[in-house]
């Protein structure tokens, strides 16, 4: 059974008003002094912090260690006055603090005013591949699903103080980037190689780390890396999310290993379904990976739990990800979440405080039934 762990960013934010603010390096500081610093690193920004689980091969216990860490997280933020909230986009205005690190200097006098306002949250899911060749294939033949990843975990609608008419506009957000989003078919190591190697060659990129692909292979473990969704706003979706991407994995490599071609989608038609996903969320349309038409997002959704089925029944996560999967249509995505506590409070503030307390895992607020329409009390991750 391949091992999968994730990656994710969190936002630091003031305890009382719920704007970010630059504790990052305090708190790692005294993280390390007390020991606990161990899955927990710095950020582009000090008002962000990432953390770091093992390769695992339960899904239970990843998920586990997904709540642990966040809450230590929080924990030790809020020795600072602060809380640590899985938030894709701050719902509050914000001014970025960099953080004092050779690379990310590097980046700020680089970039321009891109890094310099971009205050966003991503998840990133490694699942191991046993071959550089393997790990090529199957980004290959996942290019066409990681967009439904995306609706799924859609969790950045307010920014800025307004709401952007938007489920991920972190997703819209990153795509200025200048490697972000989908890549070609490469249909070998070697090319993927040349790829990579004529991309760092323009000079444009500092290093393979800025490789921004919606999934490429990690250019430090024997793993691909899908790094397209948000980072979800509880728990629950990490580990359901982390679970269809092994499977999806699973069942890549093994069409490969039986001679099955990998779909023809353009990048262009790639960039379209990424928008669709970051626009509706689970709430509208996106484009079915099979036909590239527009599908109700419910119907695609479903394609990707029957594709992925026997692989997941393999890992004995079919359970835990169908249980998950479930709970987004009926309590929502973050998306839906956040819109529907700031319908009810008309305050981005409390929208953000709210989130501080899901994503520990408690109760708090209102949700949204995405099938429907219609709100129901908050249920915890």
């Amino acid at each position: 059974m391949r091992t999968v762990g994730v990656e994710e960013e969190l936002l630091l934010i003031d305890g009382r008003t719920g704007a970010p603010v630059p504790v990052a390096g305090r708190l790692l500081a005294r993280a390390a002094t007390a020991g606990d610093a161990g899955p927990l690193t710095g950020e582009l920004h000090r008002e962000m912090l990432e953390v770091i689980t093992r390769p695992h091969r339960s899904l239970t216990a990843l998920g586990e260690e997904v709540t642990a860490n966040r809450t230590l997280a929080d924990r030790l933020a809020r020795g600072f006055g602060a809380r640590a909230a899985a938030l894709a986009t701050s719902p509050t205005a914000a001014v970025p603090h960099p953080t004092d690190d050779p690379r990310y200097r590097a980046m700020i006098e680089r970039y321009g005013s891109l890094p310099r306002r971009v205050l966003s949250c991503g998840l990133h899911v490694h699942v191991a591949v046993s071959s550089p060749e393997e790990g090529v294939a199957v980004l290959d033949r996942i290019r066409t699903w990681t967009p439904v990843l995306l609706a799924m975990t859609a969790n950045s609608p307010l920014h800025d103080g307004v709401d952007t008419g938007h489920a991920s506009w972190r997703s819209v957000s990153w795509s200025q980037w200048p490697s972000s989003g989908p890549m070609e078919l490469y249909g070998s190591a070697a090319r993927y190689r040349s790829v990579v190697d004529a991309l760092l060659g323009t000079g444009t990129l500092l290093d393979p780390g800025m490789l921004y692909f919606d999934a490429r292979l990690s250019h430090r473990h024997p793993t691909i890396e899908i790094r397209v969704a948000d980072v979800p706003l509880d728990a629950g979706t990490t580990a359901t999310v982390a679970g269809l991407a092994r499977a999806l994995v699973d069942t890549a490599a093994e069409e490969w290993r039986n001679g099955g071609t990998a779909p023809q989608a353009s990048v262009c038609a790639l960039r379209l379904a990424n928008w669709c996903a970051a626009l509706g969320g689970l709430g509208g349309t996106l484009v079915d990976p099979t036909t590239g038409t527009p599908a109700p997002a419910a119907e695609v959704v479903a394609m990707l739990l029957a594709k992925v089925l026997p692989a997941l029944v393999a890992n004995g996560d079919d359970q835990l990800v169908e249980r998950g999967t479930a709970d987004l249509f009926r309590f929502g995505t973050g998306a839906a979440r956040q819109r529907a506590f700031h319908a009810a409070t008309a305050d981005v503030a409390a929208v953000a405080l709210a989130a501080s307390d899901v994503t520990i895992g408690a109760t708090t607020g209102v949700t949204t039934d995405v099938t429907t329409g219609t709100t129901a009390p908050t249920v915890g991750a």
